[in-house]
């Protein structure tokens, strides 16, 4: 037998989670992932911890398995994805920390619906943000940010069942969150602040069909007023807008908001389904494709 593992000190722990995840919303996949399996095996090891610092332990535990299941539901390891996001909330309830259940359970309902789980995924998203709303005030920023993060994942998932009514509802709620914030913030790493509501308006739109609803949410987006740092952010705006575009049969714009997706965050397009199948489509109607394009596709592994 191997002698047993020592528990990284506290404070390495925790800047091992900041990091992850902050490598992971600058679109740095890659890096990111290399990063996760010494910070995984590390945050094991306070599995069951009771010590002094229990409490803080726990929460950066589960900000170490939130960053792992982003990062597997990301890559296509949806099992292992979810497996991190029921590690996450295991650490959140050992934390006894609801806003810490709260970036759990967001990861959870992502890993619901990349294995195709869509009615269980919207449970556990309006459950959740049902619950943290009694905590959401003008000086709870947290609990504002992750209540209007599970509103808005509930407002595309209520567009992919074609809910109309129930998507705008909870867009109109995140909305009246991302007012009381009333600035582009990135508490527990939500990302949640006016900007990203308007974001995920395109974004449902986009999940209705709607391109000119794309189009048109885009001109009073500023991205540039969110927080340094939030690449994949900035970039789904351009996956979405190259998308509204290649309904139109705006080939060319398509492919200037891929390459600008890509300025942004490099390995936007790679790890992004509808973008790649986006490329895809844009190759098969293309009697020639543009340079531009073949380039974007060998990037994003859809050319070998």
């Amino acid at each position: 037998m191997g002698e047993p593992t020592t528990p990284w000190p506290l404070p390495q722990l925790r800047n091992g989670a900041v990091q992850v995840n902050q490598a992971y919303q600058a679109a740095k996949y890659k890096h990111a992932t290399a990063m996760l399996p010494d910070l995984i095996q590390a945050a094991d090891a306070y599995d069951g911890y009771q010590g002094r610092d229990g409490r803080e332990t726990h929460l950066a535990r589960c900000s170490v398995y939130t960053a792992a299941a982003k990062l597997l539901t990301k890559v296509g390891e949806h099992q292992l994805g979810w497996l991190a996001a029921d590690r996450a909330t295991h650490a959140a309830l050992a934390a006894e920390s609801p806003t810490a259940q709260g970036m759990a359970a967001y990861q959870v309902v992502i890993a619901l619906l990349r294995s195709q789980q869509m009615d269980d995924a919207e449970h556990v998203a309006v459950r959740s943000a049902e619950g943290l709303m009694s905590l959401a005030s003008s000086d709870a920023p947290d609990a504002v940010s992750l209540a209007g993060a599970l509103w808005l994942i509930s407002s595309v998932i209520a567009a992919r069942r074609s809910d109309r009514a129930a998507s705008t509802e909870r867009l109109a709620t995140a909305a009246r969150l991302g007012d009381l914030l009333a600035h582009d913030g990135n508490h527990w790493w939500t990302a949640f602040g006016p900007t990203n509501v308007l974001i995920h308006r395109a974004s449902v739109a986009a999940e209705f069909g709607d391109p000119s609803g794309v189009l048109r949410v885009a001109t009073e987006i500023d991205t540039e007023a969110m927080p340094a740092g939030l690449q994949g952010r900035r970039s789904r705006l351009h996956l979405d807008l190259a998308w509204a575009q290649a309904q139109a049969k705006n080939d060319m714009e398509a492919i200037l908001h891929l390459q600008q997706a890509e300025r942004v965050a490099p390995e936007s397009i790679r790890y992004h389904l509808i973008a790649r199948e986006l490329v895809r489509e844009l190759l098969k109607r293309s009697r020639k494709p543009t340079p531009a394009l073949t380039a974007i596709a060998t990037r994003a592994g859809v050319l070998a």
